[in-house]
């Protein structure tokens, strides 16, 4: 992942250094297990964990002759060690260090996610809370429909993002597996206990039938998980999008002193923050179906999935570490126009009361459909003419002598719209 988009914490999981401690502590770890079990001498495991070192840049010199990294690996640490290191890998192979490596990577990687995660939904219960009562016109297909909160829209993204949170936890409990079986996943060569011992040590439960390498379906859901989370990401980025467009204008990200919105145009304030997310979000998504194919392997084990990995793996968590944070200083500093958003909602003369007025008529006697006929008769001339709603109404004979004016125009009232706010809320927020 570009340096543009990474933030120091997630990237640095995916780093050499990393990546080659946890390969070192994995193989430490199987020589405890396998000291305590008698196959190689205690004194040896102490030796590997004392002397144990590496140097990234002499692992990838070796690897140029090698053509393989994890033999790499074992090379340099022996240049080390010395003659303890003979008891190194016994009765391993490649997968059972690189995929229990990669399961402390995403288990490590998930939880800086749901770190991010919480950040947001502070993020979004704080504005939510404080536009609970803020009225705006709500739109289906784009469209004005009916008014309802602001601070309603920031639960729902909240509600979802809860869901968000739920699905990742899963999915690292899902992904965070050790296998530590040997060629083809038999243990022939070593004991089950060196891999419940290893799994313990760092932090993950032992793979039930691994064959040579950790099932796939397992990163195939935990991918699938990120990709619905970018998903939910875009799909806030894409409102606030929508608000700050100049004919609607209701929100807009923060535009900071000093700030410039286009090499042309001085006076340009552009939502450029809500479209990285949404750009970043795609990639996230993406790697979902690269990781899907990865689960037909071929018998006990081949590669093909390793390539796709050593890319997918640093890319789909660092992209969406710095998209959800930037989503959180997005919603953190959201600037909102509640002036605005009144306008906006009074800008069609009152149809968004529409409903109220059919349901008001067929509870007076008046067939659904002749009700639909009368009120949407007058609701196409305010489209069309700018008329106002209520007056219209009230100028025909046919509605008023079904619901008295009076009546009429106690439909006109946006707190009937808004009356089960804090129950929505409760159910969200508790």
């Amino acid at each position: 992942m570009i340096p543009r988009y990474s933030r120091p914490d997630m990237a640095a999981i995916w780093s050499d250094e990393t990546r080659f401690q946890i390969w070192f502590e994995i193989e430490a770890h199987a020589c405890d297990a396998l000291a305590k079990l008698k196959v190689i001498p205690e004194k040896a495991a102490k030796t590997i964990w004392k002397k144990g070192k590496f140097d990234a840049e002499r692992i990838h010199e070796i690897e140029r002759t090698t053509k393989h990294d994890v033999i790499a690996f074992l090379t340099n640490l022996a240049e080390h060690i010395g003659p303890e290191a003979r008891f190194l890998h016994q009765g391993m192979t490649s997968s059972d260090v690189l995929d229990t490596c990669l399961a402390v990577q995403l288990a490590r990687a998930s939880d800086i996610l749901l770190k991010d995660i919480d950040a947001l939904l502070a993020a979004l219960k704080r504005r939510a809370l404080e536009h609970k009562q803020t009225v705006c016109v709500g739109r289906s297909h784009g469209i004005h429909a009916e008014p309802v909160t602001f601070g309603l829209k920031l639960a729902g993204y909240y509600a979802e993002f809860s869901r968000c949170r739920e699905r990742l936890v899963a999915a690292r409990a899902e992904i965070a597996t050790c296998a530590i079986s040997g060629a083809v996943g038999t243990f022939a060569n070593i004991d089950p206990f060196v891999e419940e011992y290893v799994a313990k040590k760092m932090g993950l439960t032992p793979e039930p039938v691994s064959t040579q390498v950790i099932p796939r379906d397992r990163h195939a859901m935990y991918f699938a998980t990120l990709g619905v989370i970018a998903s939910s990401m875009e799909r806030l980025a894409t409102e606030i999008r929508h608000l700050q467009r100049t004919e609607v204008l209701e929100a807009e990200e923060y535009f900071s002193p000093g700030q410039k919105g286009s090499s042309a145009m001085p006076h340009k304030r552009n939502p450029v923050l809500s479209e990285n997310v949404t750009g970043l979000a795609r990639l996230v998504r993406g790697y979902a179906m690269p990781a899907l194919e990865n689960v037909a392997l071929w018998h006990e084990r081949d590669i093909s999935h390793s390539s796709v990995e050593r890319v997918i793996a640093p890319d789909a968590t660092v992209m969406l570490d710095f998209g959800l944070h930037r989503l959180t200083g997005i919603i953190d500093k959201l600037v909102v126009y509640p002036d605005r958003m009144k306008h906006n909602l009074e800008r069609l003369g009152g149809l968004v009361f529409s409903q109220r007025v059919l349901l008001e008529l067929t509870q007076a006697g008046v067939s659904r459909e002749d009700a639909y006929r009368l009120v949407q008769k007058h609701a196409m001339k305010v489209w069309e003419q700018h008329k106002d709603f209520l007056m219209e109404l009230l100028a025909d004979k046919d509605i008023t002598a079904r619901i008295k004016p009076a009546a009429l125009k106690a439909l006109f009232d946006l707190g009937h719209h808004t009356k089960h706010v804090n129950t929505v809320f409760k159910r969200v927020f508790g």
